[in-house]
């Protein structure tokens, strides 16, 4: 991780710690940053998959479905303890990105997006047809409880979920840097030129998908233990179209994007509730400007301001360092250059 990134980081882990001090009287406002975490873990992926590896995927809402939903059963149902049945969620979400990835991946561009979204929809009709509860969803899902704790106040959860968030992140920035990392960059330059270089192009692609997929299948299962309540109506097209404008307004190359995107997309319609009947009208013409004018999301514009400004406090020249014997014996008299420099 660079010297900016950990101090961005360190400023991230204060202002989650300070959160919930500043707006703990307000459980509403609690609520939405958590729900803003959430979807920070499926947009991480999606960043890193599409962000670093160049692999499109609009089936996320399939795999945070997954999530959702094993866990919620595995708890509800069989009475499996929530911190296990979260990791067999991720475990079986991961299972289904490997069947879907072996083939998928071999298309590219419009045509795996279509794949990926076909998936999403399978796991749509699934969850509506055959899923408990059908189209209405069932509740009654427990809480998590760690150790005895069960969270059940929304400022405990906040604390969860953006802890797990800077976990992931921490994960995915070490994960960029790494011997893999830059080969998902190569990848997302040239297919071609890492095969010739001698990288594993299949291999790194279905891994970066399933871990893509194992991050939204943990999402999906801490929002079902969060509200108690699930349908097949949260896992819809409409999800992974949201996940990845959040990706894309952020920023799509950047960890910090899909953060700051997140929390964009999920606290606007909040925001815009005061326009009341227009404020889907107001909703969707600052998704357009944004994708217009911001192409790179407004993180890395936000971020090259900041780095401009540094610059430009910092002193243009460095100080003269005191003449030396080699500096003195370079000068000739009356401090001029000597004719020989």
């Amino acid at each position: 991780m660079s010297k900016g990134n950990r101090t961005a980081y360190a400023v991230f882990l204060v202002l989650i710690a300070l959160f919930p001090l500043l707006f703990g009287k307000s459980s509403y406002t609690t609520s939405v940053a958590l729900f803003a975490g959430i979807n920070a873990l499926v947009a991480l992926g999606l960043s890193v998959l599409m962000g670093y590896a160049g692999q499109i995927s609009l089936g996320q809402a399939g795999f945070y479905g997954i999530g959702a939903y094993v866990s919620a059963l595995l708890s509800a149902r069989y009475g499996v303890p929530v911190l296990l049945s979260l990791p067999a969620a991720m475990a079986v979400a991961a299972a289904a990105a490997v069947v879907l990835a072996i083939p998928a991946l071999r298309l590219k561009g419009h045509y795996l997006a279509v794949a990926t979204l076909g998936f999403g929809e399978i796991i749509h009709v699934v969850l509506n047809e055959w899923g408990p509860g059908g189209p209405s969803g069932f509740g009654d899902i427990p809480p998590l409880g760690i150790l005895g704790y069960t969270l059940t106040s929304a400022s405990a959860w906040f604390y969860f979920v953006w802890g797990i968030v800077a976990i992931v992140m921490l994960f995915s920035f070490n994960l960029i840097h790494s011997r893999n990392g830059r080969a998902l960059r190569a990848i997302h330059d040239s297919e071609t030129a890492s095969n010739a270089m001698g990288v594993d192009v299949s291999a790194l692609k279905v891994k970066v998908f399933v871990l893509s997929a194992v991050y939204a299948a943990l999402a999906g299962g801490l929002y079902a233990h969060y509200v108690t309540f699930i349908s097949p109506g949260s896992f819809s097209l409409f999800y992974s179209v949201l996940v990845l404008m959040m990706v894309v307004v952020g920023g799509i190359n950047n960890l910090w994007g899909a953060v700051g995107g997140s929390l964009f997309i999920t606290v606007l319609p909040e925001a815009l509730r005061q326009f009341q009947e227009f404020d889907i009208l107001a909703y969707g013409l600052i998704l357009t400007l944004s994708l217009l004018f911001f192409r790179k999301g407004f993180v890395p514009l936000l971020i090259e301001k900041i780095r401009f400004r540094a610059l430009r406090k910092s002193p243009r020249t460095a100080p003269s360092p005191p003449l030396g014997a080699e500096g003195a014996e370079a000068m000739g008299k009356g401090g001029r250059p000597d004719a020989r420099d």
